[in-house]
């Protein structure tokens, strides 16, 4: 099957079938004058929201557009600006290792107290103290779907006990619910936030769910910001520490309590960009374009389009 395809890497145009043509698109201007034929858009990825907008924007001046597809896990923001008739692909899968390790290190250096030792070495200032471990600590991760899974086995090697949480318990799969959530978390050492930014966990973690914590708990953020409660976590004021990829607003300005917030750890959202990934995503992006070409049935399907005709 024919077409015109909008990708953002010279190796997914030079791979693609004979029967597509390909141009490039790694946001900015977008090149007008082929718009008007794109019926397979690839999303340019970037690491982080910034210039995000300009990316989508041009959607909608894309009157032939058939696929849309992500390279982000996350796609509700996209849903919004999508003709009916337009299939939407995520990501799904390509962030799991980055964003587990990402998960992985913010706990260990938070609980290794690393931000400190980094400021004495700066100081050139030798003072031991006591720290916290991962071993033998219980980790609640809300949000069990395959990032979930990848932070689980990268967790369990180092000793420490998982607990499940998705928004349906799964019986059989020792996975809890949502609604289960505030009973577990006054036995929780480490909670991990890896859900997706939906309507229902858009503020799920607030005033109420640190209150349920114990003192020197840890929270950390590797889905989206808006899923923790910020105003609450600064209310904590180093009661319950956190280490977050992604804050609430996003970028971060350079004059928000956050920065100095105790006992909070920040990276500027990039647990998911990883070298990891950009070999993963080329690859993906070979197999769905070949599915295009050929008229099968597309990888992670998030939303179907009303009509299949292309």
């Amino acid at each position: 099957m024919g077409g015109r395809a909008l990708v953002q890497w010279e190796h997914n145009r030079d791979n693609a079938p004979a029967s597509l043509t390909v141009d490039l698109y790694s946001g900015g201007a977008a090149p007008a004058d082929v718009l008007d034929e794109v019926a397979f858009y690839q999303v340019p990825y970037a690491p982080s929201t910034q210039g995000a907008d300009e990316r989508l924007d041009v959607i909608a001046r894309m009157p032939s557009l058939r696929v849309v597809q992500l390279l982000s896990a996350g796609y509700e923001h996209v849903l919004p600006l999508l003709p009916d008739h337009v299939t939407l692909c995520n990501g799904r899968g390509l962030h799991d290792a980055s964003t587990a390790e990402h998960a992985l290190a913010l706990i260990l250096a938070a609980q290794r107290d690393l931000p400190r030792w980094a400021l004495d070495q700066r100081d050139r200032r030798w003072a031991p103290r006591p720290v916290s471990s991962l071993a033998d600590q219980r980790v609640v991760i809300v949000g069990y779907g395959s990032i979930g899974r990848a932070v689980e086995r990268r967790l369990l090697p180092f000793e420490a006990e998982v607990v499940r949480v998705a928004g349906r318990a799964r019986p059989g799969q020792d996975v809890h619910g949502a609604d289960e959530l505030h009973a577990l978390l006054p036995d929780a050492d480490v909670v991990v936030l890896v859900t997706p930014l939906t309507e229902a966990t858009r503020g799920l973690f607030g005033a109420a769910e640190f209150a349920l914590l114990p003192d020197g708990a840890l929270v950390v953020n590797v889905g989206r910001g808006p899923v923790l409660d910020t105003d609450a976590l600064l209310a904590q004021n180093g009661r319950v520490r956190a280490a977050l990829d992604v804050t609430d607003p996003e970028p971060l300005p350079a004059d928000h309590s956050l920065w100095e917030a105790p006992g909070v750890l920040l990276t500027p959202h990039v647990a998911g960009g990883s070298a990891a990934f950009y070999p993963r995503a080329r690859a993906f992006m070979d197999i769905q374009l070949a599915r295009w070409a050929a008229g099968e049935e597309l990888a992670n399907v998030v939303r179907p389009g009303a009509r299949t005709e292309r």
